[in-house]
């Protein structure tokens, strides 16, 4: 069948493994927010937009079901969310995001991988001078005046809103402490909340060549790898 045929598999595969990686992230949050709430969207406004989370990566109803279902079981082990701070290759800061039921496993599998790939892990809060927590909320376009929009949210934490026109979602764009005020008033208003996350947004950036970028994509890719593994942020330009 020939390289076309083993290229086209190559991104199937990856494909498949990255969906698979975000129904498990999902999981997880899911199991938290249960944990630390109810077990119904209609009195947990953090499992609501879980909800809508999964809905928009198309996440089977029968694994979402089943993430609540172990949050609410005494046998589900507790998650800890760790979060890892360190410089991969050529001076690029990674700040790793984890949930996990072991965090002396989760810290050595992480330092273990910037080790052997150029980098070192640091100390908690060390990056926070380089990235600012962010929370995004994606919303259906309306056709509503972008402006008229940045304006209405202000008083509640809005900072930045535009639209992707590659997804026609309008992206609004808080401060971390604002999301369940974002989150209240756009749903007491009538926006429809497709999506809504957190975000660590580099302050400052490198650019590096493209066999550096490589190095540094490397160690990124094996962090993500591992299951414990939220989110891998960096300031890579």
């Amino acid at each position: 069948m020939g390289r076309a045929f083993e290229y086209r598999k190559a991104r199937m595969f990856k494909r498949w493994d990255k969906m698979a990686k975000t129904f498990t992230r999902i999981g997880k949050d899911i199991v938290l927010a249960v944990k630390s709430g109810t077990a119904d969207p209609a009195t947990n406004s953090k499992l609501r937009v879980l909800l809508q989370n999964a809905k928009a990566v198309n996440m089977p109803k029968e694994t979402v079901e089943r993430a609540i279902k172990r949050a609410s079981s005494k046998d589900q082990e507790d998650y800890k969310e760790m979060v890892y701070e360190g410089y991969g290759p050529h001076g690029i800061a990674i700040l790793v995001e984890s949930t996990t039921d072991n965090p002396t496993r989760t810290v050595a599998n992480v330092r273990s991988y910037f080790n052997k790939l150029g980098g070192s892990l640091g100390t908690m809060g060390m990056l926070d001078f380089i990235f600012d927590r962010k929370c995004i909320f994606k919303i259906k376009n309306t056709g509503k005046d972008l402006e008229e929009l940045e304006f209405e949210l202000i008083d509640v934490g809005g900072e930045e809103i535009f639209l992707d026109e590659e997804t026609n979602l309008i992206n609004i764009y808080g401060e971390f402490t604002a999301f369940g005020t974002l989150q209240h008033y756009l749903e007491e208003n009538g926006y429809e909340i497709v999506e809504a996350d957190f975000e660590r947004i580099p302050n400052d950036t490198k650019t590096l060549s493209e066999e550096e970028v490589a190095e540094v994509e490397k160690l990124i890719e094996r962090i993500e790898e591992d299951d414990d593994v939220q989110r891998v942020y960096h300031n890579m330009a």
